[in-house]
């Protein structure tokens, strides 16, 4: 592979913005990032690729880090199949990145889950998996939200060593509950192995919150959700979160999930780079036909485009995109530069890829462009332009 120009951009690195700019790339890698007025003077092969983008926003790519899943594939189905069917859906979103994240199952569904995401590492012809994220076992029956309350397990040790062996190596987060028993030592061994743990689905105290913190639990998963409320007497989950900017925290951008007030409350008390947005979607997530089904369950799309199970009407999940939580957002009044870093360089960071999430020289080439009306117009992963409707 040779040189590409993507030209004549508003680009947002990730940190920076330049109005009217172009992103050089090199095999798979960001070559350079320069202004209109800087493009001219440097001197490019001639058969570089050059692409106009008409003054299209270009950003780093979207990475998913919690997804359930999307078009009918889903982490539950327990094949490579459905993990890579993810991948390739995603594209359209603008999506670069994910981690495939796993329900509380029955041991050997667990397993087939834990299993098809190891062995689709690599295999992807779209988006790319930067690690598993597990969404319990360890995390408390009274916060399960739609989770499965015989598949919630006590904190075990030796089990979570079995699910790092299982996986070879590529859990990246993991949602627990940081008041369990012995969750202390579980926080200590994911810690040394470089498993981002994440509060969640969880009764935690305020002062059980710090306590977790100290052990490096530093993430949270869907703020405000299944959760510990804020009370003047106890300020509890939600409160510690709030309190603490060291915390990070995952945020559902649908407007139900979380009422849109609460998410300007956030980022006037929370430090841009801790907010990670997230879909937090289901297996039949745009799914355009057949019969609806997440964590193997039927389900319904609402008129507010979330999902309900047909059994008990419980809230299920999220329909949810990037794109369209980043749609959101704008809409809220929320700058579009701390949008799309949300979308991409915080929880690139936050989960520590060292490689993706930024257009910097050197940052593999995961790129995503949009219009005006937040429609994609292009996804590029490594280099490689998977969608063009330019």
């Amino acid at each position: 592979m040779g040189f590409k120009c993507l030209k004549n951009a508003r680009i947002f690195t990730g940190y920076t913005y330049i109005d009217n700019g172009a992103v050089i790339i090199k095999d798979n890698q960001i070559y350079d990032v320069v202004g209109e007025s800087r493009l001219h003077k440097l001197k490019l092969d001639a058969d570089t690729e050059m692409i106009d983008l008409g003054g299209r926003i270009l950003t780093a790519g979207f990475v998913d880090t919690h997804i359930h899943g999307i078009h009918g594939f889903g982490t539950e189905d327990g094949t490579v199949e459905s993990i890579l069917g993810m991948s390739e859906a995603l594209i359209e979103y603008g999506v670069t990145s994910f981690c495939p994240t796993i329900y509380p199952q029955p041991d050997s569904e667990f397993l087939s889950s834990l299993h098809a995401c190891r062995d689709a590492i690599g295999k992807e012809k779209g988006a790319k998996i930067r690690g598993l994220h597990l969404e319990g076992p360890f995390i408390s029956k009274e916060k399960r939200g739609a989770q499965k309350e015989d598949c919630i397990k006590e904190v075990n040790l030796d089990l979570m060593k079995h699910f790092v062996e299982e996986t070879g190596g590529n859990i990246a987060i993991m949602t627990v509950a940081p008041e369990l028993k012995n969750m202390r030592e579980l926080a200590l061994y994911c810690t040394k192995h470089g498993i981002v743990l994440s509060a969640g689905h969880t009764s935690a105290s305020y002062e059980q919150m710090v306590e977790g913190m100290q052990t490096g639990i530093l993430h949270s998963t869907h703020f405000f959700n299944a959760m510990r409320k804020l009370h003047h007497r106890d300020p509890g989950c939600v409160g510690a979160i709030l309190i603490h900017p060291e915390i990070s925290c995952e945020l559902i951008a649908d407007g139900i999930h979380v009422h849109p007030s609460l998410v300007k409350l956030l980022l006037r008390e929370k430090p841009i780079d801790k907010v990670v947005l997230i879909t937090d979607a289901l297996k039949p997530t745009k799914q355009n036909c057949g019969c609806l089904l997440a964590n193997k369950r039927e389900v319904y799309l609402t008129d507010e485009n979330i999902f309900r199970h047909k059994d008990d009407d419980v809230i299920a999940g999220s329909s949810s995109t990037m794109i369209s939580g980043i749609k959101n957002l704008s809409k809220w009044g929320i700058q579009l530069e701390q949008s799309l870093r949300m979308a991409s360089s915080n929880p690139a960071t936050v989960l520590r890829m060292d490689k993706t999430g930024a257009l910097i020289p050197g940052m593999l080439a995961d790129i995503t462009v949009i219009d005006d009306n937040f429609n994609i117009c292009m996804t590029i992963v490594a280099g490689e332009i998977l969608l063009n409707r330019i």
